[in-house]
């Protein structure tokens, strides 16, 4: 029986050997661009100190009055000084970066590789194009100001929900995150307030004040404008 073991595991050790050589190839491979991600991240960000990040689908044409009322804040935001940042694709990404750049002929895009849907936006003047979305999202909480979010999809809700909880958890300051279009998102905060709070107490009262609905234009702008800069938090 020993002998027998022993032949096995004689057997697996080259196996195990390859296997072992493969995973250590994938992990430098992968660490090294996750860094070099991250540096270029924080790096295209560091030239502008005053910035507002912009959430939505990506699906929206420039007839969508969401695509309209991104464009039209933008444009508003950048005239006071406020650098936009999108996620670079189409959509809201893109109406966020042209009332940006066809006001103030500047707008920042942090672009995704996907197997369809996103293509980097013409109206972005500084771009970065990730592999990973966390170090994609990383970069994009780390450089800004205020958040954004219009109506959007599974990867919008994620990028909200994941916001959420770095606020919630002290994991990031405290910053405006503005859910824009009740329409769209007041049956999210009911389902919020009711199943997660009452029903099954999952979140604490002040949770739900860590989000604020808007649909007004000159009222969102004047929230992110009294947003206090990156550097007063440290």
């Amino acid at each position: 029986m020993t002998d027998s073991k022993e032949k096995k595991g004689d057997k697996d050790a080259p196996e195990m050997a390859f296997f072992a050589e493969h995973i250590e190839k994938q992990l430098a491979r992968r660490v090294e661009n996750i860094k070099r991600e991250m540096e270029d991240g924080f790096h295209a960000i560091r030239n502008y100190p005053k910035a507002v990040t912009f959430f939505g689908s990506a699906r929206f044409s420039e007839d969508n009055p969401y695509y309209q009322k991104a464009r039209a804040i933008s444009s508003k935001l950048c005239k006071d000084g406020w650098t936009v940042i999108t996620g670079g694709g189409p959509g809201i990404m893109e109406a966020g970066n042209r009332g940006s750049f066809e006001t103030c002929g500047k707008s920042v895009g942090f672009n995704i590789e996907l197997p369809r849907e996103q293509s980097l936006n013409p109206y972005t003047t500084d771009n970065i194009t990730f592999h990973y979305f966390f170090t994609r999202k990383v970069s994009m909480v780390f450089s800004t100001e205020a958040f954004l979010v219009f109506p959007g999809g599974f990867g919008t809700l994620d990028e909200f929900f994941e916001i959420l909880t770095l606020v919630q958890t002290k994991k990031i300051p405290r910053l405006p995150i503005i859910l824009v279009g009740r329409a769209f998102w007041e049956p999210l905060h009911d389902f919020i307030k009711e199943v997660l709070l009452s029903k099954f107490q999952t979140i604490s009262p002040e949770d739900i004040n860590l989000y604020r609905i808007e649909d007004d234009v000159d009222e969102i702008v004047k929230l992110v404008k009294a947003a206090p800069m990156r550097y007063e938090y440290e």
